[in-house]
């Protein structure tokens, strides 16, 4: 009988130490995972913002106080994920802080750079709620299979996950929740709506696709 060419390169892979036959990734491989997040979260924050609407997570919070404050959102995300960076430190350890302060650092250049490279003008809420949110969702997604994350609430959601087996998805719709009823001091009613919409958008990605067992690679 034929053997099961998959079978025995798992078996091969499981023997020289690699945990389940996953293929690592390389160095090279993280890095570019690093600069398509920030790119994805550059441009659903782009989308957001050019339609007045927040989101949940620390987009979300960046979002809002970038009504308030003439910065750009990027760059607001980074401040206000400065005293979270301790935490990431503490609770998934320093390889995953790093990364998380240079995910940090590239959305604040890219922002910069999309600011002075692209302008929108028009866009209509429920496409931004929609494609805004589902970009940030992959970004983030594409963040956490490479050991980093965004900050701020995604490093408290990725630690329950971790510790506790807690989706990291639903841990998200509580806190976007109490982030939404806030924004409500900023924004309307309708704009409420809309912005649920992206955060759903975003945690739908990752209770569809960050969950244990559903990816073998790290």
């Amino acid at each position: 009988m034929a053997g099961n060419p998959n079978g025995e390169a798992i078996v091969a892979r499981a023997d020289k130490g690699v945990p389940g036959g996953a293929i690592p990734h390389g160095r090279i491989e993280d890095l570019y995972a690093l600069i398509v997040g920030c790119i994805l979260l550059t441009l659903g924050l782009a989308l957001l913002r050019a339609a007045g609407l927040v989101t949940g997570g620390i987009a979300g919070v960046a979002l809002l106080v970038s009504y308030l404050v003439p910065l750009p959102a990027g760059l607001l995300f980074t401040i206000i994920n400065i005293p979270f960076f301790a935490f990431a430190w503490r609770a998934m350890g320093p390889g995953f802080m790093l990364k998380t302060m240079a995910v940090n650092a590239g959305i604040a250049l890219f922002s910069i750079a999309l600011r002075a490279s692209l302008s929108i003008s028009v866009v209509e809420p429920v496409f931004a709620a929609i494609v805004g949110g589902t970009v940030i969702g992959m970004g983030i997604l594409a963040l956490a299979r490479h050991g980093a994350g965004v900050g701020g609430t995604g490093v408290v959601t990725l630690w329950l996950q971790k510790r506790h087996g807690i989706n990291a998805g639903l841990t998200q719709i509580a806190l976007d929740v109490v982030i939404l009823g806030v924004s409500l001091l900023v924004i309307d009613g309708r704009a409420l709506l809309w912005s649920a919409l992206s955060a759903a958008a975003i945690s739908g990605i990752l209770i569809a696709w960050h969950r244990p067992g559903r990816y073998t690679g790290f």
